[in-house]
């Protein structure tokens, strides 16, 4: 699978992910899905757009989010990011509420994260792609197989970072990081189904302290 449209670093670093079978069998389902006529999202351009915005080498901070949103013009290929002029999603406005009581920034007035993207934020969902209105319809479909690989190679290759793992699904990636290495923060889902328990974890100032004792630019946090 060597035409496969990803950013170079990461071709490189995902090599043997790609000419994996389960890869191939991924590449096929979803042409078949779209050949039967459903509707998949974020749409084909944007499926790697979190690799593409944050090269390998550039990544200080993942932040895993589960599924792409599965309504018309939500999901762009970064982990809990909507466009521009699309209404900011309930567990976004709880992150923008945590960032603004974590280091006093205003709430931003849209859900675009790809500033943070361009900083080194590697805003990856575990599954790449959905179908519309069916929540985690492509959970089955190897995608994690990948991503499960893209953040042990992350672990493996990389020095200092920081996970946030948010909710019981991120926080089971854990077992893929080594924590000698990197800062593993973990927390309550900041969907409003987890009742506020996100609220009071300040991961913000907790990675950008944690980038700045390694010698690293902290991040604007700033949209």
């Amino acid at each position: 699978m060597s035409n496969v449209r990803i950013e170079e670093s990461w071709k490189t670093a995902l090599a043997d992910e790609f000419g994996q079978s389960y890869f191939s069998d991924l590449v096929n389902f979803l042409k078949n899905e779209k050949a039967a006529g459903k509707t998949i999202y974020p749409p084909g351009s944007l499926i790697f757009n979190a690799f593409d915005t944050t090269p390998f080498e550039q990544v200080k901070v993942v932040i895993l989010g589960q599924d792409p949103y599965h309504n018309p013009r939500e999901a762009m290929g970064l982990s809990f990011s909507v466009p521009k002029g699309i209404r900011t999603p309930p567990s976004l406005k709880n992150i923008y509420k945590e960032l603004n009581d974590d280091l006093g920034i205003p709430i931003p007035v849209h859900g675009d994260l790809t500033a943070w993207a361009q900083q080194g934020v590697f805003l990856l969902n575990a599954m790449l792609t959905v179908e519309h209105k069916k929540a985690s319809s492509h959970s089955k479909t190897g995608w994690q197989n990948f991503t499960d690989a893209v953040i042990k190679t992350l672990s493996d290759e990389r020095e200092h970072l920081v996970f946030m793992l948010w909710g019981r699904f991120a926080r089971n990636k854990a077992e893929l990081i080594d924590g000698g290495k990197h800062l593993i923060l973990e927390a309550a889902h900041p969907s409003p189904l987890a009742g506020g328990a996100f609220f009071g974890s300040r991961p913000f100032s907790k990675a950008n302290a944690y980038l700045k004792q390694h010698g690293k630019e902290p991040i604007n946090w700033a949209l």
